[in-house]
């Protein structure tokens, strides 16, 4: 049940236990998120007494607990990845993101209704999450550890790389909102095809095949039909596996034919395929992945779009574990959009041996230290193997 809290009863630092709005349709902040100062301020200036919301305030400590029992994990801040460039209060957020998308798509998969504007809540958090913490929220995708999920992990994730994109192409905000909604909802017809299809290890069948090469159609029948979205989102989720040069499905759509967005979602959710865990195959690390969609040659993807994906994200993407040329490791921790090759790093062992733990490690700007480079780019289970 909604019900009003003073605003004299909120301070910086507040959660609550579920969204709170500033009236009916204005999200202020989303569940377990910190009320800021400058929200206070912005909310006093405008004359607003209370906020609304279903939710129970809570604390730090109570929602650890909360989740700690209701999942039987350790919480999230005890399980930072190593990868990850950002404080624990952001990789939360991320993690949160996958639970409450993991969650709407439970309810899709059982045919229940969803509501739009629960949908639009999530994008409108994870468009404030790369907004906030760009490079972070980069970092969380190649360091993420976590297990399970996986659909709603690569619904995040992919809406995390599509809005980067978004950004670097200098897309509207009302076109930002529509491709971060994309992103997220654009495989939600794989919830449709049974699951001993989708998790089978094997070698699909030609029937097999078919049901998933059709799942773009039966994406946009759930956010057109469904979720009443129109088809500046739905195409997304129609066309994500066409390919530039109209090889690809479910209607061999091509070039310039192919929705904008759904070409932005096309790049976002390749890349994360290939550094993402799958059943049947290890994941790529981000140098590597990066390397293959270099390859493309106008095959799969707009060459513009892809132009703008290695911009944003750089030949070593945030969180990549790399070999410096005087055999020190380092992580990177800063992308150069016009010079890739030379990010800025953090060192995880120096040339000497010497190990950093807990982002000790001295930064280096290789864009002004002509006399290193990056010999290679490591897996971080190479670097487990050394500790």
């Amino acid at each position: 049940m909604k019900k009003r809290i003073a605003l004299d009863q909120i301070s910086a630092g507040s959660r609550f236990s579920e969204d709170v709005f500033i009236d009916d349709r204005n999200l202020l902040v989303p569940a377990r998120i910190a009320v800021k100062p400058r929200d206070l301020e912005a909310l006093k200036r405008w004359g607003v007494a209370y906020v609304i919301t279903e939710g129970e305030l809570v604390s730090d400590e109570a929602e650890r607990k909360s989740k700690v029992e209701a999942k039987g994990e350790a919480p999230i801040a005890e399980l930072l990845p190593q990868g990850f460039a950002g404080s624990r209060e952001l990789y939360g957020r991320y993690a949160d993101l996958v639970d409450r998308l993991s969650q709407l798509f439970e309810k899709i998969k059982r045919n229940e209704a969803v509501e739009p504007k629960n949908v639009d809540v999530l994008s409108q958090s994870l468009l404030q999450l790369v907004r906030d913490e760009r490079d972070a929220a980069i970092s969380a995708i190649l360091g993420s550890e976590s297990k399970g999920s996986d659909l709603a992990r690569s619904g995040v994730n992919g809406s995390i790389l599509s809005v980067v994109m978004g950004q670097m192409l200098k897309l509207p905000p009302y076109k930002l909102s529509y491709l971060a909604t994309g992103a997220l909802l654009h495989d939600t017809g794989m919830l449709r095809i049974p699951d001993s299809i989708v998790k089978k290890e094997g070698r699909l069948s030609e029937e097999e095949s078919q049901k998933i090469r059709a799942h773009p159609l039966l994406s946009y029948r759930v956010i057109t039909k469904e979720l009443l979205y129109p088809d500046d989102v739905g195409l997304i989720g129609l066309q994500h596996h066409e390919r530039w040069d109209g090889d690809g499905y479910p209607r061999r759509t091509s070039g310039t034919e192919i929705d904008p967005l759904a070409r932005i979602v096309s790049v976002a959710d390749a890349f994360e395929a290939m550094v993402s865990e799958k059943p049947y195959r290890n994941s790529m690390i981000g140098y590597a992945a990066m390397k293959a969609l270099l390859s493309d040659n106008s095959r799969r993807f707009d060459p513009e779009i892809l132009k703008a994906f290695i911009k944003a994200m750089g030949v070593y993407p945030l969180g990549s574990t790399v070999l410096l040329n005087n055999a020190a490791i380092a992580r990177v921790v800063e992308t150069h959009p016009d010079a890739p090759l030379r990010p800025r790093i953090r060192l995880i062992v120096d040339e000497f041996g010497n190990r950093f733990d807990g982002d000790r490690g001295e930064t280096v700007d290789l864009l002004s230290e002509k006399s290193l480079f990056i010999a290679r780019a490591l897996d971080p289970k190479e670097l487990s193997t050394q500790a």
